[in-house]
């Protein structure tokens, strides 16, 4: 039975109103004595010793099911995983001192100013079966992936002291198949030095005689930012289990005009025609956004070459700049060093100012170590996204096994830090994705989740050319929806596109109210992670407008406003246009994971990553909707579902190293 979707559906009120200050006693008030007033004042002062004294100690909150409320310290806080501190705390700053943005998420509170009462099982929900994600603590950056001897190695930025950034170091597990992981022993800490406060982002490069290079950036003793080399210890070892660093490390410090706080994240090295390795580090002057390019023989003396890999101004300072090229021809990926004819090449960085991440399509001059978008006006930065949702700090590898470029990305939680120190987690990967050049259009990138995922595939429902009407929600019968592997198209009845009105409105996803915003030609799409009763939804859809000129102009969206009744996460309506050929029906792609919700338009055009939390469509209660909030016209759609398997992601036992 279809349902009706309001345009004016809105939470219910989630706070109590603040009584209006006026006294009304319930009896007349009485002459107090000094003796009873002297007494009153002791006892207040022994309970709120009492109080004080309980407010800071570990406690249990005597309800089985509650996440406790204990006030911690900051750095207390960083080793209690599994308790909520009080909103009586002020913000406590991560990162920024240290030269890089803001890794606190203190500022997500109610209105109100206190926490979401989360309970146990709420939070545990959260975590994802099928995304790599530490055993517990926070996690970062993806660090210098690659293919080994037959394992998937994968390093990232890790704190193993707690669930908030700070004393980073380097997490290590393999896979043979990029879905099911082993944790080994951390790769690098924090032990020299030159990397004394913090064990930052790098890259690894493989060399022809199958020697593998790591470059990463250290924070030092003085919070400079420099570059180290490091080395497997062992390299008949397929684990690479013990690293080494280079006894005279740093190998680059800041250059000239270079702040000491704005020189990290060195890239693959690619080999030039001369023989030479080289490779780009992000950096800034003033808000140009800048990467700056050495070579280097031996990866332990390197030469700066003369100007910049790409500027732009306005762009601010750019983190793990990454560089490779792809087949404007064939569908394989490319190795670092492929240069030459029907090949472009890629520029992407990372914006530390808005946190998101930018690339651009075009040509690479080795002579003059310059890269050239094609578009000016998608020029590095300023541009096309790998994801319009929560997404950073990306980083690629060339995956020789497969002949695939694949791409790892850091999807960050949009909580607040007391519910992830409550639950002891912060923080996952996203599912690893192919990376081609759209050959359709030659501008843009098509990402597409690695085939090795769908090996998760359950059992499947499939509902072809449902009839959906307009204002109308249609229940999709697919059990529990909080593992699920997604496929849909939607056709717009013709006739009903001809007799739309013609219009210029723009329509931006961020700024358009979201899916209960209604449209002649949208908003429809998909409901996931929601309840029965929709009291929790989170919509991903279409939305599309008949310009002035006739033609169709599509934007692909990811509403958090309605995923959760929590009043302490963030909720954000995330989107792009997506170009839709005139050959093409509008299809998607979305994998749920419990609080992660990835989508791929058209391919993988444009891509949205969200992180949501409900609080009641959760385990069974989950539950997958059709929608179509349009006023005029029917969307007639065709769904596949699979249910997902967990992933198996443990510790590595050496003892059963054999059995591997």
């Amino acid at each position: 039975m279809a349902r009706s979707l309001s345009s004016h559906s809105e939470l219910p009120c989630s706070y109590v109103p603040i009584p209006d200050g006026s006294y009304s006693p319930a009896e007349p008030p009485r002459h107090v004595t000094k003796k009873v007033l002297l007494i009153s004042s002791v006892l207040l002062l022994l309970l709120l010793s009492l109080v004080t004294f309980n407010a800071y100690y570990p406690h249990s909150s005597g309800d089985g099911d509650r996440a406790s409320l204990t006030p911690t310290t900051p750095d207390e806080f960083e080793f209690s995983p599994h308790t909520v501190p009080s909103s009586m705390l002020k913000p406590f700053s991560r990162g920024v001192s240290s030269g890089v943005s803001e890794k606190s998420s203190w500022m997500l509170k109610s209105s109100n100013g206190e926490s979401y009462p989360w309970s146990n099982s709420m939070l545990s929900w959260q975590r994802t079966a099928y995304h790599f994600q530490p055993e517990k603590n926070w996690m970062n950056d993806p660090n210098g992936p690659m293919y080994y001897k037959g394992w998937y190695h994968f390093f990232y930025q890790y704190n193993p002291k707690g669930a908030v950034w700070g004393t980073i170091v380097w997490g290590h597990a393999v896979s043979r198949d990029l879905i099911h992981w082993l944790h080994l022993p951390l790769a690098m800490v924090a032990d020299q030095w030159y990397d004394q406060n913090g064990v930052w982002t790098g890259s690894a490069t493989i060399l022809p005689d199958g020697q593998v290079i790591m470059l990463y950036t250290g924070s030092t003793n003085e919070s400079v930012q420099v570059q180290n080399l490091a080395y497997p210890a062992d390299p008949s070892d397929p684990l690479l289990v013990d690293w080494i660093k280079y006894p005279s490390n740093p190998v680059l410090f800041p250059p000239p005009g270079i702040d000491t706080k704005d020189f990290r994240d060195p890239t693959t090295a690619w080999l030039t025609s001369e023989g030479k390795w080289r490779i780009s580090i992000g950096s800034k002057l003033n808000k140009t956004g800048i990467a700056l390019v050495y070579d280097t023989s031996d990866f332990k003396t390197y030469e700066r070459v003369e100007g910049l890999l790409r500027a732009v101004p306005g762009t601010g300072m750019w983190e793990c700049v990454d560089f490779f090229p792809v087949s404007s021809e064939g569908e394989n990926g490319l190795d670092a060093s492929i240069n030459g004819e029907n090949v472009k090449h890629v520029v992407k960085v990372s914006l530390d100012d808005d946190r998101h991440d930018y690339y651009a399509v075009g040509t690479y001059d080795e002579k003059n170590a310059k890269f050239t978008p094609d578009d000016l006006k998608n020029d590095v930065g300023i541009g096309l996204r790998y994801d319009y949702g929560i997404f950073y700090a990306s980083k690629t590898f060339y995956d020789q096994s497969k002949g695939r470029r694949v791409l790892w990305s850091w999807i960050g939680e949009s909580d607040s830090e007391y519910a992830d120190v409550a639950k002891g987690w912060a923080s996952i990967q996203g599912i690893p994705r192919t990376v081609t050049l759209d050959k359709k259009t030659g501008s843009s990138l098509l990402q597409w989740p690695v085939a090795e995922v769908e090996s998760l595939r359950l059992g499947s429902n499939e509902f072809e050319n449902l009839k959906v009407k307009p204002g109308s929600v249609v229940p999709l019968e697919v059990g529990t929806a909080a593992q699920l592997d997604i496929v849909a198209e939607f056709e717009i009845d013709n006739k009903a596109l001809e007799m739309t009105g013609q219009s210029n409105k723009a329509y931006e996803c961020s700024t358009s109210g979201g899916a209960a915003e209604r449209g002649a030609l949208g908003p429809f799409g998909l409901l996931v992670l929601a309840d029965d009763d929709l009291s929790e939804y989170t919509p991903t859809y279409f939305y599309v407008v008949k310009g002035n000129d006739g033609q169709l102009k599509t934007s692909f969206c990811s509403d958090q406003l309605r995923s959760s009744l929590a009043t302490d996460v963030g909720k954000k309506i995330f989107g792009s246009s997506v170009t839709v050929l005139e050959d093409e029906k509008l299809s998607v792609r979305i994998l749920v994971d419990h609080s992660v919700v990835e989508s791929f338009a058209q391919g993988g055009r444009t891509c949205v990553t969200s992180r949501v939390y409900p609080t009641k469509a959760i385990y069974g209660a989950a539950r997958l909707f059709l929608f179509n909030n349009a006023t005029e016209v029917t969307v007639t759609a065709s769904v596949k579902v699979w249910q997902m398997n967990s992933a198996f992601i443990r510790p590595f036992n050496p003892q059963q190293s054999n059995s591997i």
